[in-house]
């Protein structure tokens, strides 16, 4: 089997015109939807979704999943907050053609006990998940840094959720910001990653395209592919800080040496960069 390809397309442009642009400038087939214009994923109307899907049928692209902020609040923060976004998602999963969310798994803080926030995480999760079966959708877990799933050893706990409707992302550049040397972070998540977040950077926190940073991404996705990889593959570059990298709150920096390109021209940079590395490292693209 061949993995997808997608990209955060509004890490080029707001537009959905503009974003459908890039993708085929890049020969992509698929993109991640996370915010269109000032609408976050969770917010879009029903009426710019059906005008979405149309753009992106005459394209000749599809969604791969839902770039959704769901999990990045607060254990203390009311859980209502999540369950509207997964309802909402629910409904323009069959309008833009996809049942696949990305998720998180929330943030402590107030300074609550590490067994606490353990708890109350794993609780929120696997409500989310009750409501993916009921509603026909798939889970997929970032872990961004500061949520109780970013260090590896917290990701094998929440890999016992694992199940049709629960999978593991494996973001390259965020498991570096944990500390962990990149090769011990994989070889503890080898057996339970089912997707790459291709979001690369340097131990001085400072994003770079993938490969050319210090988390052994080369090394990484070839060990994968030797293993039987065949997930999907999302390029987040974060190489510019874009309106769209700004609202994640993105902690490190762009890449310096990119500072004169546009966040279009970066986007383009980055996915051609993710396409010979995939290519060298012999992931098959469907």
């Amino acid at each position: 089997m061949a993995s997808i390809l997608s990209a955060f397309t509004d890490e080029a442009a707001p537009t959905i015109e503009a974003q459908i642009l890039a993708a085929m400038q890049c020969g992509l087939t698929h993109l991640d939807l996370r915010s269109i214009d000032d609408y976050n994923i969770t917010n879009l109307p029903t009426y710019i979704a059906k005008e979405v899907h149309a753009k992106l049928s005459s394209a000749g692209l599809k969604v791969c999943m839902f770039g959704s902020p769901i999990g990045k609040i607060d254990i203390a923060d009311d859980f209502a907050i999540d369950v509207e976004k997964m309802e909402r998602l629910a409904e323009l999963s069959p309008i833009l053609g996809t049942k696949i969310v990305r998720i998180f798994s929330y943030y402590n803080a107030q300074g609550q006990s590490k067994n606490e926030w353990r708890c109350e995480s794993i609780r929120r999760l696997e409500l989310l998940i009750g409501l993916a079966k009921k509603h026909d959708l798939i889970l997929y877990h970032e872990n961004e840094s500061d949520i109780y799933g970013d260090h590896p050893d917290q990701v094998l706990e929440l890999a016992e959720l694992q199940c049709e409707q629960f999978r593991l992302i494996y973001d390259f550049a965020n498991y570096l910001r944990t500390g962990e040397k990149p090769m011990e972070s994989w070889g503890k998540l080898r057996d339970v990653t089912d997707c790459f977040h291709l979001k690369d950077q340097r131990w001085n926190n400072e994003h770079t395209p993938i490969g050319l940073g210090d988390t052994k991404a080369k090394e990484i996705l070839a060990d994968a592919v030797e293993h039987g990889f065949n997930g999907p593959i999302i390029v987040e570059p974060h190489l510019t800080h874009s309106e769209a990298v700004l609202s994640t709150h993105s902690t490190g920096t762009g890449d310096l040496s990119l500072a004169s390109l546009t966040p279009t021209e970066t986007f383009e940079l980055a996915v051609r960069t993710a396409k010979s590395l995939l290519d060298e490292v012999g992931v098959h693209l469907s």
